[in-house]
């Protein structure tokens, strides 16, 4: 009897362990180490519901289960002078066993699919938000009806000084980005969530939200947090050697924070425009190439070109030869290596500055000068 009770149990968890396994999403990072939090959504609260739901009706059964065994072995024992009962294809018996877990299954059917629905239901979304995985940063772009977009990288921020243990280490280490992904309160915001490269996850614990990020497809989730705060999580799937340098940082922010936020995006994302025709002297583009270099270039190729994960760039072929080559590595990456195509992660105005940077910095002193227009051109001619 306990075996066909338990097979038709492992029957009835089955869809609800995928909200269960879930449930963990809606934990937050200051939370009981026994039990999960529901989070700052609503959907997080129902699937905290279930969870306490599903957690009960299996401490039920197990207490009654265990209780009768327990009784069994301790007071009708053969000590005791008991003789085993000896039946067979008990209708009864049969009976009970099919029918009560069938209504436990159903105990569980109910919620959880109700949970489900509500996971999956992405309708009358405020704001789509097309979230892209790269080894190891996230790439965020708000899409507008009007076309224009607001894009940009999210990158760790934690110094390299702390990952090497040269300093302590902060309180949000390898938590912590250059730029957060911002949303507003209150806000049915969709996520679309794809990787540019390999498997990633993208998971936020107390937004109740973790989907993979894969190749050649979008996922869509969604999220509505009803308190304004700063939500940590990490990718959740193993995308690499620097897996544990790729955190996640959303700030969600009154409506009116949002819009003011948004607005100084869209003045920085004109303000690229605008230098697309400037002309740059040496000592603007190595400044501004410096800066490029070292959030996105300083943990492969070393803070003095030395090189490390990545080749080195002082006195490398590639610094130091033709301008073209240069250039075609720093926009398309090479395949079969650590050097990613960054032609779709910096803009053409810090391209050209970082290129700059690096033909002229570690002693390479080769003279050069690009333009935004050249990289332009580049692209163009390929």
């Amino acid at each position: 009897m306990w075996f066909e009770a338990k097979r038709l149990l492992k029957l009835a968890l089955g869809p609800v362990l995928m909200l269960t396994s879930a449930a963990a999403m809606a934990a937050g990072t200051e939370v009981s180490q026994v039990n999960m939090s529901p989070g700052v959504t609503e959907v997080g609260q129902q699937i905290y519901d279930l969870h306490m739901i599903i957690l009960g009706i299996c401490t039920i059964i197990g207490i009654g289960v265990f209780g009768v065994m327990f009784y069994s072995i301790i007071y009708h024992r053969k000590s005791r002078g008991f003789t085993p009962a000896t039946f067979h294809e008990s209708t009864k018996v049969e009976i009970l066993w099919t029918v009560v877990p069938f209504i436990i299954l159903i105990g569980m059917a109910v919620p959880a699919t109700s949970t489900l629905v509500a996971l999956y239901d992405v309708e009358d979304a405020e704001l789509d938000v097309l979230i892209t995985g790269y080894q190891w940063k996230w790439k965020y772009e708000y899409l507008d009806e009007s076309g224009e977009n607001v894009s940009f990288f999210s990158n760790l921020r934690t110094p390299q000084s702390e990952i090497y243990n040269a300093e302590e280490k902060g309180e949000h280490y390898l938590l912590e980005v250059d730029e957060p992904l911002v949303l507003p309160v209150d806000t049915k915001v969709r996520l679309l969530v794809t990787a540019n490269d390999v498997l990633h996850s993208w998971w936020v614990p107390q937004l109740a939200v973790k989907k993979d990020a894969i190749p050649g497809f979008i996922n869509e989730t969604w999220t509505k947090a009803t308190e304004p705060g700063i939500y940590r999580g990490q990718c959740a799937e193993l995308c690499g050697k620097d897996h544990g340098f790729m955190p996640i940082v959303v700030n969600v922010v009154s409506k009116e924070e949002y819009a003011q936020w948004l607005d100084t995006k869209q003045a920085e994302a004109a303000e690229i425009k605008e230098l697309m025709a400037k002309t740059f002297t040496l000592d603007e583009q190595m400044e501004r190439g410096k800066a490029v270099y070292t959030q996105s270039c300083l943990a492969c190729h070393g803070a003095n070109g030395e090189g490390g994960v990545g080749t080195a760039i002082a006195g490398s072929p590639i610094a130091t030869g033709e301008l073209a080559g240069h250039l075609d590595v720093g926009i398309n990456g090479v395949p079969g290596t650590a050097m990613q195509a960054f032609g779709g992660q910096l803009n053409d105005v810090d391209m050209a500055a970082v290129i700059t940077y690096q033909r002229n910095a570690f002693n390479n002193n080769m003279g050069d000068l690009v333009q935004p227009i050249d990289v332009y051109n580049h692209k163009k001619g390929q």
